[in-house]
């Protein structure tokens, strides 16, 4: 099954970018410290506003148009430079703008200009590209070179907390180049000298519907952190952007998923087979509720004495930060298996758009007492309130179109197993001196603990997997 190659594909390249902060945070944050990792939280939320308004929506618009049109070499080609030239006018248009920023703005100026080289490098992204066509392998083995060239970098280098500005260039350049080295692979797949009779703005407006929705998971992506650079300090953006990046990281494998599906559902509904579209939608949400409660649990189990372990004794705060949004981890699983993958790649844009729009309005108005009174942990508890707002608004926007209890139909085991779990690896942690061996037996009894509650209480994502198995033979 193409779906379940191309899901491998992401899925390993996901991990490896878990693998990669795994072994570049834990020095990061003891070189730079609470205030150098503050710092790149902070200006980076800055930069990705300025990103945001320059990809206006492309990345999945780009990806989804892509994958209509994969079929037809001709319309393929013209529909790529349309939509990449139309994204290098924003881009331009956005890099203005930033120049005009610096102009006003002095803070942390140095540093912003380090992270501009984001902003040149989202011009020559053209993975959706590539996602669109279902071609994962090429984006995945070369974004993982750069990103082994980028460990290499940091760790030759970044020594001081002097070199924050220098940590910074490295991540962007990067990313940069990482961009550029997916171009050549696009001769095998377009078509030669098809630059005429280009009609560039007929993909602005709705390009333009899709960015509406990706300016409001910006605002409660990116929100948290410019605003506690604001309300409270940096070092509170670094406790918090350190907790974010684990939480990121375990939900790297479910969201996978997300990225994998809407091409592959954008062509089923092309082609009106709403049947299977429904069905990928049972399958997916099923996996992602099965594999995100046991991450949600066992994050929040070991999160008391991780932190303090993971990052360094100057983070001991983000212990709590941890456990208080381990609970995001459900609710983007969920989001992204009705959002990603069936409201966007079957055209229901206003309601996605609505859905995370009502989760930006919701982080914006808790963020600024929260974080006024609570610093990060108002953070956290805005972000898990804001999540939890898309998903349930989601589900119900979907009542009428799938039975939202076939989606639930496990969801009660996967909830007992994950609930008896934590508490056991929980027990473990508070009693247990923490360090690299116990916390491999504490993942592993973990793992033990919920596989037996599936074996007991069969799930239906133990049925999907033998039938699974049973096609393979």
């Amino acid at each position: 099954m193409k779906v379940v190659k191309n899901y491998l594909y992401n899925a390993s390249y996901q991990l490896f970018l878990i693998l990669v902060p795994l072994i570049t945070t834990p020095y990061i944050s003891r070189v730079l410290g609470p205030e150098g990792v503050g710092i790149n939280a902070y200006t980076n939320s800055i930069i990705q506003y300025f990103v945001l308004f320059g990809s206006i929506g492309i990345n999945l618009y780009g990806n989804r148009e892509i994958a209509y049109h994969r079929d037809d070499p001709a319309k393929l080609t013209k529909t790529f430079w349309e939509i990449e030239s139309l994204r290098i006018i924003a881009i331009l248009g956005a890099i203005v703008i930033f120049m005009g920023y610096l102009a006003i703005v002095h803070k942390y100026h140095n540093y912003l200009v380090m992270q501009s080289f984001q902003l040149i490098a989202a011009a020559f992204d053209i993975s959706w590209f590539f996602m669109g066509t279902e071609d994962f392998r090429t984006t995945v083995l070369r974004n993982m070179l750069v990103k082994i060239l980028s460990v290499v970098l940091i760790f030759s280098f970044v020594k001081t907390a002097s070199d924050t500005a220098l940590y910074i260039l490295i991540i962007g350049a990067s990313q940069l180049v990482g961009n550029i080295t997916l171009w050549p692979y696009l001769r095998k797949r377009l078509v030669p000298g098809m630059f005429h009779h280009l009609n560039i703005w007929r993909h602005f407006r709705p390009a333009l519907v899709l960015f509406v929705p990706q300016v409001a998971t910006q605002i409660y992506l990116v929100l948290n952190k410019t605003m506690l650079g604001q309300f409270d300090s940096v070092t509170a953006a670094g406790f918090f952007d350190n907790s974010d990046k684990i939480v990121k990281m375990v939900l790297a494998i479910v969201t996978a998923t997300g990225t994998v599906m809407l091409p592959r559902v954008a062509h089923t509904f092309a082609q009106g087979n709403m049947k299977k579209v429904n069905s990928y939608l049972y399958t997916t949400f099923d996996f992602v509720t099965f594999a995100s409660i046991p991450m949600m649990f066992g994050l929040a189990a070991i999160a008391p004495k991780f932190a303090t372990w993971f990052f360094g004794p100057k983070f001991a705060a983000t212990s709590t930060l941890l456990m208080c949004e381990a609970p995001v981890i459900l609710f983007i699983a969920w989001s992204n298996a009705i959002g990603t993958q069936y409201l966007l790649p079957t055209n229901h844009n206003r309601e996605y758009t609505v859905s995370v729009t009502i989760g930006a309005v919701v982080n914006l108005l808790l963020n600024i007492p929260l974080i006024i009174k609570w610093g990060a942990v108002g953070a956290a508890i805005s972000t898990v309130v804001s999540e939890a707002s898309v998903a349930f608004y989601q589900l119900y926007v979907i009542r009428k179109q799938a039975s939202l209890s076939r989606l639930f139909t496990s969801f009660w085991k996967y909830l007992l197993a994950g609930v008896v779990m934590f508490a056991v690896v929980f027990a473990m942690n508070l009693h247990l001196p923490f360090g690299a061996v116990n916390l491999v037996l504490e993942v592993g009894v973990g793992i033990v603990i919920y596989g037996l509650f599936m074996v007991i209480l069969r799930p239906k994502i133990m049925t999907t997997v033998k039938d699974f198995v049973g096609s393979r033979h």
